[in-house]
């Protein structure tokens, strides 16, 4: 089965691996997710995630994080899609829950948080949104 927006199946099996309270998932992998799962790491949001190669394009285990019981991500939204594109510059970048959150931007100096973007003063395609 072909998918045609693997960041948005990436978002998901993550949500459906918290609700059904698996410790870890298991993705395809993509240097895009492998950035991905690194930001989600550094803000803390997952444990830690792994690559393993498989022969093929390999995959990323991503191990969740859970504290007292509830999952550490209270919510994920794919916002950037592939028929609809939404791209912001370093002045108008989204805060998500008031700064609580954290949207993932994907830039010309790779995949960032939106708190480095308007650091560096660059734009870029928002791809998530992430609380």
């Amino acid at each position: 089965m072909q998918i045609t927006d693997t960041i948005a199946d990436l978002l998901t099996r993550i949500r459906n691996a918290q609700s059904a309270r698996h410790a870890t998932v298991e993705i395809p992998a993509s240097n895009m997710k492998k950035a991905i799962c690194q930001i989600l790491v550094d803000e803390g949001y997952v444990k830690n995630f792994t690559v393993r190669e498989d022969g093929k394009q390999g995959v990323i285990t991503v191990t969740l994080k859970y504290v007292d019981g509830v999952a550490a991500i209270k919510g994920l939204k794919r916002v950037s899609k592939p028929g609809l594109r939404i791209y912001s510059n370093a002045a108008e970048m989204p805060r998500v829950m008031k700064g609580l959150g954290t949207a993932i931007v994907s830039t010309s100096r790779g995949v960032m948080t939106d708190r480095e973007a308007r650091k560096l003063n660059i734009g870029g395609e928002v791809l998530a949104f992430i609380w």
